[in-house]
């Protein structure tokens, strides 16, 4: 093996990126300056979510609003909206509350320095990290889980996380080069994605075989440590599909904070903080189990017992009718679109 020399490691990193980066639409050609805004906006949407998932969600958003500007002039709903389908909804809560930051205290411009941009909404350390590199060129040191991999194999660190992240950091931050330290970062992400995947690496092409002590070891597949997942609980719930004479089904519009913050839904009751109005239920005394829609959060299991009924009335508090041709329009998140499938499905 050779001495491990961090500048020999990047060496030999870059050089592979080079030949074999993905092709992402918020990548910029070579000698191109990336623009900030799409760095961020790409790392918001990535974070905890594929990049199958986010590439034509990512296009969407810049075609609506191509600059940070834009963002931040647009409605929390249509951003909800435009969001429904990514998950964390939290996420497209600070994506606008950091876009309106922006424009209004640096003339829509990002800070290039990674301890002002931990300070925007949303914006954590690795995102931090990651635009201070991606889009600035700052010898930033991000840590995504393919990066925590990557770097946990290739200095074989045993430690169990998440005791192991001040490890693994501290190595991640002695291999970034002073020069190309975006396109470093890149290329861990790109190595990670790609090459050294959580399970059957594909170690004989990586570029950094020779380097890796944990190959050396036997130890590719056992690192890094995890801890056990402990199971997620079941929650139960109800939820209420109400259509007029018209063919409009009964919406609500969630509270701002909380779980699925500013969505639409059919009202539910039962599962979270957030219950729809209790007058929903009465409606109608007519009610008819369409069955059950499972949905799985970051922290618990989701059962929704699906009702469906008839009623021609005003809207209660916070709801509104929406055309059953034009339900898609309403933003609804994932789960939504579980119950209008299973409905609609069922209606067949």
């Amino acid at each position: 093996m050779p001495f491990m020399r961090p500048s020999a490691i990047s060496k030999a990193l870059l050089s592979w990126y080079d030949r074999f980066k993905r092709d992402l639409p918020w990548r910029v050609k070579s000698g191109k300056t990336p623009d900030p805004y799409r760095v961020w906006l790409s790392e918001v949407m990535l974070q905890q979510t594929t990049v199958a998932a986010v590439t034509p969600r990512y296009q969407r958003f810049l075609t609506r609003w191509p600059t940070v500007e834009a963002l931040a002039a647009a409605s929390d709903e249509d951003v909800m909206g435009e969001w429904a389908g990514l998950g964390y909804y939290a996420r497209a809560r600070n994506l606008l509350k950091c876009a309106r930051t922006v424009t209004r205290e640096y003339n829509g411009r990002f800070p290039a320095k990674e301890n002002l941009l931990s300070k925007l909404p949303g914006i954590g350390p690795y995102t931090a990290a990651a635009i201070a590199a991606i889009a600035f060129d700052k010898p930033s040191s991000p840590v995504d889980a393919n990066i925590e991999r990557v770097t946990s194999r290739i200095f074989k660190i045993e430690t169990p996380l998440p005791t192991a992240k001040t490890e693994i950091n501290s190595f991640a931050k002695s291999m970034t080069p002073k020069i190309r330290p975006g396109d470093f970062a890149q290329a861990m992400m790109d190595l990670g994605a790609t090459v050294c995947l959580p399970q059957n690496p594909r170690c004989p092409v990586c570029p950094l075989l020779n380097f890796c002590k944990a190959r050396r070891a036997g130890l590719e597949n056992s690192l890094p440590i995890k801890p056990l997942k402990a199971p997620k609980p079941t929650r139960p719930g109800q939820i209420y599909w109400i259509e007029n004479k018209d063919g409009d089904v009964l919406l609500r519009r969630r509270e701002p904070k909380g779980l699925l913050g500013g969505m639409a839904e059919m009202p539910s009751f039962g599962w979270s903080d957030d219950d729809g109005p209790e007058v929903v239920k009465e409606l109608t005394n007519s009610w008819t189990e369409f069955g059950t829609v499972n949905h799985i959060f970051t922290h618990f299991r989701l059962e929704l017992q699906v009702y469906y009924g008839n009623c021609d009335c005003s809207p209660p508090s916070n709801c509104f009718w929406q055309p059953i041709q034009f339900l898609t329009d309403a933003g609804l998140p994932s789960v939504m679109k579980k119950v209008v499938s299973l409905v609609l499905s069922t209606q067949r």
